[in-house]
């Protein structure tokens, strides 16, 4: 009996520590890029952190060489592309907007995702309101004939337009995105 008392607690520790070390590695990991890439070496820094600066042998030439991989490279099928943030005040704002985008061939897709909360300040007040957000995948090059069309058909005085640079993902969505938006 106490051998399998033992034998439970001891895969229960080890289940707890799992976790615990997994995390140690994933964090040590991320900070281990995040010294080689924005922190010179001359700093210091990476130094004094003996994990990090373990991991950050192992790793960083690795990540160095394939930081190439990262950055989207456009060819004859594919063009920079971007993704662009919208909110709206509700559903039947989204849907009209959305519909309207990919109709006129701004984007070749426009995800909606209901009950986002924004808080913000408007006017001098602190707002609190639950909107949708529009997700927008489009070519770089339409990102300002998209912001006019969010403007002209959009109901707030400054309608929420941000656009993200899409740094690498499957070629073949890529393409499509090209396809499927105007020259």
């Amino acid at each position: 009996m106490a051998l399998r008392l033992s034998s439970v607690v001891s895969s229960t520790v080890v289940r707890r520590r799992l976790p615990l070390v997994g995390a140690f590695c994933v964090l040590s990991f991320g900070l281990s890029n995040l010294c080689s890439i924005c922190l010179p070496s001359h700093t210091g820094f990476a130094q004094s952190l003996p994990s990090v600066l373990l991991l950050r042998s192992r790793f960083s030439a690795q990540t160095r060489k394939n930081a190439h991989t990262i950055r989207m490279e456009t060819d004859k099928t594919t063009v920079p592309s971007i993704v662009v943030y919208v909110t709206v005040p509700n559903k039947e704002a989204g849907k009209k907007l959305a519909e309207s985008i990919v109709k006129e061939r701004l984007a070749a897709c426009v995800n909606r995702v209901p009950g986002v909360e924004s808080v913000y300040e408007w006017k001098g007040e602190i707002q609190t309101d639950s909107e949708e957000l529009l997700i927008i995948k489009t070519r770089e090059s339409l990102l300002e004939a998209l912001t006019q069309h969010v403007k002209a058909n959009h109901e707030y005085e400054v309608p929420e337009v941000i656009a993200l640079p899409i740094t690498g993902g499957n070629s073949q969505y890529l393409e499509w995105i090209k396809n499927s938006t105007k020259d």
